[in-house]
């Protein structure tokens, strides 16, 4: 046991080592730098859809995957799309390198742990939605709907034991992270992460003005994913449950509707352009994050 322990030990910091030594390599950097921007593209789109649906212009209220049929649908959208896909996997190599290198210095503490298995988790999120990108980019696949996703994996969870309770508990989840978002928000935390100092004081107070409409709107948007996943809880109903563009679409079914959706879908947009900055300025491997 104990021989087997130590190897596996060896195998982790191995890996660990390995990721840092990506960490500081100038391609990684690039890489991560493409995915904030593609990220942001994505978000961008989504803000922009929604925003057209509240004003009635066409549009629609849909997520992040739901967008990608509208870059492919672009003068040469093909190429665009297929830049959007790299990017994207840029961006989760990155939150994988982040995970197991820590470049941050987040820490084996239970919440630099927990930040930390948050980056892998975000990683295959984005893995995910960068190989729907390319699929749909090569003519071989098409988005998925993220609401039917929401119900049927509220379904399975439901039909376990103790289903009701764990649906809720990922509400509570939910809420809690939109919570996080308007704290992140208020306090403009996020600006730890950029190179405020190569900033004007006329760009740093927009991207703060930016970032905190951003992560408000991320918040109401978690925050109204929670409320549905707690309804769909106590009912024992996986109908009630919704993705991002289930809950921007309910927001347009309120009263004042067009306008709540319409400054949530702007505040997506702000998010998005959020992260295109991130591009340029954000401290990005471990020689960078040794210049704070």
């Amino acid at each position: 046991m104990k021989g087997r322990s130590s190897s596996a030990k060896n195998i982790g910091n191995r890996a660990e080592q390995t990721a840092k030594d990506v960490a500081e390599n100038p391609w990684m950097e690039g890489l991560a730098r493409a995915g904030f921007a593609a990220k942001g593209i994505v978000y961008a789109l989504v803000g922009i859809l929604a925003a057209q649906a509240a004003l009635g212009s066409g549009g629609q209220t849909t997520d992040t995957q739901g967008v990608l049929p509208t870059i492919v649908a672009q003068p040469f959208g093909k190429v665009l799309l297929s830049l959007v896909a790299i990017g994207l996997l840029g961006y989760a190599l990155w939150r994988f390198v982040e995970a197991i290198a820590d470049p941050e210095h987040k820490g084996h503490d239970i919440k630099g742990l927990l930040q930390r298995c948050s980056y892998a988790g975000n990683g295959l999120i984005y893995a995910g939605l960068a190989l729907t990108a390319a699929q749909i980019a090569l003519g071989s696949g098409s988005a998925s709907d993220s609401d039917a996703a929401s119900r049927d994996w509220t379904a399975r969870l439901l039909a376990q034991p103790f289903g009701q309770w764990l649906v809720g508990t990922i509400g509570a989840l939910f809420i809690g992270l939109g919570v996080y978002q308007f704290y992140r928000a208020y306090k403009a935390t996020f600006k730890r992460q950029l190179k405020l100092r190569e900033m004007s004081s006329t760009e740093e107070k927009w991207i703060t003005r930016t970032g905190r409409f951003g992560f408000a709107a991320r918040g109401v948007v978690f925050a109204i994913i929670g409320f549905f996943f707690i309804q769909a809880a106590r009912q024992s109903n996986p109908d009630q449950a919704l993705g991002l563009g289930g809950a921007l679409g309910s927001l347009q079914q309120q009263p004042y509707g067009a306008w709540v959706l319409g400054v949530v879908a702007l505040g997506l947009l702000a998010y998005g352009i959020y992260f295109v900055v991130q591009a340029r300025y954000r401290y990005i491997g471990a020689r960078a994050n040794a210049q704070r």
